[in-house]
């Protein structure tokens, strides 16, 4: 038996923020307020130990942005990637640049708090 990612732990500034951000994106719910402010989000019947792995976002007085040595991909899993792209916008996302030539399959972007994360174009089932 192998290990699987149960938990991604983000360090941010303002965890109720991004926990908003965060569950709308990934269609998440609040499952867990922790007394050091840290709120876990994950899917809405799942929880931890599910399928997917559960996003902490834990308040951090120093927080890292911009491209992180681990960064978060997602895929949408009902529409086109166009269409995802509106919706993470509308949400607060905004495009980021690391690099990118123009050329890529994928759009780089940042969240409310400046960490990158990529929408990929494959739409995936939901799980």
């Amino acid at each position: 038996m192998a290990c699987r990612i149960s938990e991604l732990v983000l360090d941010c500034a303002d965890a109720e923020r991004m926990a908003a951000f965060w569950s709308e994106v990934l269609g998440y719910v609040e499952l867990e307020r922790e007394d050091d402010g840290s709120i876990a989000i994950g899917p809405p019947d799942a929880g931890f130990g599910g399928p997917q792995p559960v996003l902490v976002l834990s308040p951090s007085s120093d927080p890292r942005a911009g491209k992180l040595p681990l960064h978060i991909d997602v895929s949408a899993t009902d529409r086109d990637q166009d269409a995802e792209l509106e919706r993470l916008l509308a949400l607060g996302a905004r495009p980021a640049d690391v690099g990118q030539t123009g050329e890529e399959s994928w759009h780089v972007l940042a969240d409310p708090e400046g960490n990158v994360f990529c929408l990929l174009r494959s739409r995936i089932r939901p799980v």
